[in-house]
């Protein structure tokens, strides 16, 4: 196994690629944590505190998740990304093993993102979209733009954590599915979606009642995943397993309210897209010609800086930068503009020969860059524009110009921020970069023999353990094999992807929801779980984990259900203005139906059906009671 895998990385290790899907996968991942702290922040009450608002245990949490907001914004920039991806890693792991997230309100994909995330750390994901990329061309201003060739890095870099975040995954989770009925009856996907606590807010009631087709799609995720980890990487067939997977996590995104689970799966698959696909979307965005002529003073150090900075924002390559020296037979162009005028303030001219300067020149910069257009737009507005060009002024009278040539460029630019990718695949010897290629294949063996142990735990051995009479010998592997899952699963997020199986949704035949009498004597709707049975925006992703999945399962522990009930009416009966101590709350049921074999308008009569009330609750300060029935799930 290990020659083979040896030999496998050896033939990828030298074959370079466009950096560009790893930077857009970066950005993406950057924003997705940055969401997710927005979620925490809003839910922080709900999810930290014991009893919310009312027992604030950990009173800094605001503050630190405004540091991992930061850190998130430095990744998705890509500013200083060595250091911010290694805290954010941190971060992920603090947050996920050391508070209530994981156990009361797991996100379905926290372990996942742990584990991208620990592989963005030794990934190239400054070499493209980054600040750091800015940085290293400020660094040298004298050089133009478009002396920098794209940079390109080791296949690898997309391999490998494809292989093992996408890959080992999609396999792990079909091995589970296999012993679920409704997943061999091809129904997976239509179950999760004819549940009303976990649809969305877009009706899909209409595809679910194709049943041929919710059949396809079951079958066809099981092919995927299984075959997925052996196939993707042929070219051939890059572009099948693209729109497969990512039209399935788009699906997943927008019809079922664990959204952060299907945008986490979703970014992956820009490392899975054909290298050409980028190239050919690139081409076809860019404009043909440039909108927009800009002339700068081309030996002052601050005027280069300046169009380095503005030409690495502009994507679309709308504006096309001309030194004023190295082009001084356009000054005719320029209404005969003396050079001398010329090199004191930014001139540009668009298609129509109309010429702007100083702050005008800006405007139509940002305008003409498309996706800036409504910054440039406003710098036109007065009040605006003029304090802008005062600025403007200030600086561009006091600027110091110096004469440089070829003397000024370094014989080695600096390379881009020196990262552990660098340091693994930019080795200077050849004796390095076999030394580096055994590391690899060892680390990944490493890697694969973690998944094999989870993926054999708990799709195998946990399911069959009943049926096995215990002995000391069973009991010191599984011993053995379960502290070796514990740690993977922590550090680096490889766990059993069991997700929606049969003993999940066996006998999960009913929803709870919770309503209260106001001050006028009205029964009303806590803003939680709607008359239809849906949870309400914005209790998604890890909110509707804590109440589908934790509370309210086929098994019912009144102790969980009750300590749900107690942090939801804190919650939502303060931010919905209720005094609580004069709120009752009333604890509502209603049946459904989770079957393993196909039914005509299951989403529709689940969301049907009559509600009564099976319980109340009560507030005194900090106390709550609760009367529920003892056996709910008989009820």
């Amino acid at each position: 196994m290990y020659k083979t895998l040896h030999a496998k990385i050896s033939s990828l290790y030298y074959q370079q690629v466009p950096a560009t899907g790893i930077g857009i996968f970066r950005i993406l991942f950057g924003l997705v944590t940055l969401q997710e702290v927005f979620f925490l922040l809003y839910f922080n009450h709900l999810i930290f505190d014991p009893i919310p608002f009312l027992d604030v245990e950990f009173p800094m949490i605001p503050f630190f998740l405004c540091i991992w907001a930061v850190v998130a914004t430095c990744v998705t920039l890509g500013y200083r990304t060595q250091k911010a991806t290694i805290t954010n890693y941190i971060l992920w792991l603090v947050f996920v093993s050391f508070t209530p997230m994981q156990r009361d309100f797991d996100g379905g994909f926290d372990l996942f993102m742990i584990g991208a995330n620990l592989f963005m750390i030794f990934m190239p994901i400054d070499k493209a979209f980054s600040i750091d990329t800015l940085k290293h061309k400020l660094a040298n201003p004298f050089k133009h733009y478009s002396q920098y060739s794209e940079v390109k890095v080791s296949v690898l870099a997309y391999y490998i954590p494809v292989v093992i975040c996408l890959g080992f995954l999609y396999f792990d989770s079909a091995i589970h599915k296999m012993f679920a009925q409704h997943w061999r009856n091809g129904l997976g996907a239509w179950l999760p979606a004819s549940m009303p606590y976990y649809i969305s807010a877009i009706d899909m009631g209409w595809l679910l009642n194709y049943e041929y087709i919710q059949k396809s799609i079951g079958y066809l995720i099981l092919i995927f995943q299984f075959s997925f980890i052996f196939l993707f990487h042929y070219s051939k067939l890059r572009p099948l397993y693209f729109i497969v997977g990512a039209g399935l996590h788009f699906g997943i995104a927008i019809t079922l309210n664990i959204y952060p689970f299907g945008i986490g799966m979703l970014i992956f698959y820009t490392l899975v897209a054909p290298f050409s696909w980028y190239k050919n979307i690139a081409t076809f965005l860019s404009a043909k010609t440039p909108s927009l002529t800009v002339f700068y003073d081309e030996q002052c150090p601050l005027c280069s800086k300046t169009i380095l900075t503005l030409n690495h924002f502009d994507i679309f390559n709308c504006i096309d930068f001309k030194g004023a020296q190295s082009h001084a037979s356009n000054f005719t162009t320029l209404n005969n503009i003396k050079e001398s005028t010329l090199l004191t303030d930014l001139y540009a001219l668009d298609k129509h020969n109309n010429l702007f300067a100083g702050v005008a020149t800006y405007s139509q910069i940002l305008i003409k860059m498309r996706y800036t257009a409504i910054i440039g737009y406003l710098l036109k507005t007065p009040g605006i524009f003029h304090l802008a060009s005062k600025i403007y002024r200030n600086i561009a009278d006091s600027r110091t110009r110096v004469t440089c040539d070829e003397t000024c460029i370094p014989a080695s630019p600096p390379l881009l921020t020196f990262t552990l990718y660098d340091q693994i695949f930019s080795p200077s010897s050849a004796r390095t970069q076999r030394f580096n290629i055994h590391k690899l294949s060892k680390i990944l063996l490493l890697f694969l023999l973690l998944q094999l142990n989870s993926s054999i735990h708990y799709g195998f051995f946990y399911r069959i353990d009943h049926n096995i009479k215990p002995s000391a010998i069973n009991n010191l592997v599984s011993s053995i094999s379960n502290s070796f899952v514990n740690y993977s699963s922590v550090f680096l997020g490889i766990t059993p992807h069991a997700l929606y199986l049969h003993d999940h949704f066996e006998g999960y035949n009913h929803l709870i929801a919770i309503t209260y009498t106001d001050n006028a004597g009205d029964e009303k709707w806590l803003p939680f779980v709607t008359p239809e049975g849906k949870l309400e925006a914005p209790n998604w992703g890890r909110v509707h984990s804590m109440w589908a999945n934790i509370a309210v399962t086929p098994n019912i522990d009144n102790h969980r259900l009750s300590k749900f009930i107690m942090k939801t009416t804190a919650f939502w009966g303060i931010q919905t203005g209720l005094d609580l101590n004069s709120t009752t709350f009333h604890i509502k049921l209603k049946k459904i139906a989770s079957p393993d074999y196909w039914v005509h308008n299951l989403l529709k009569k689940n969301l049907s059906g009559t509600w009564k009330t099976i319980g109340h609750a009560t507030w005194d300060d900090k106390d709550i009671n609760i009367s529920i029935p003892e056996d709910i799930n008989q009820l």
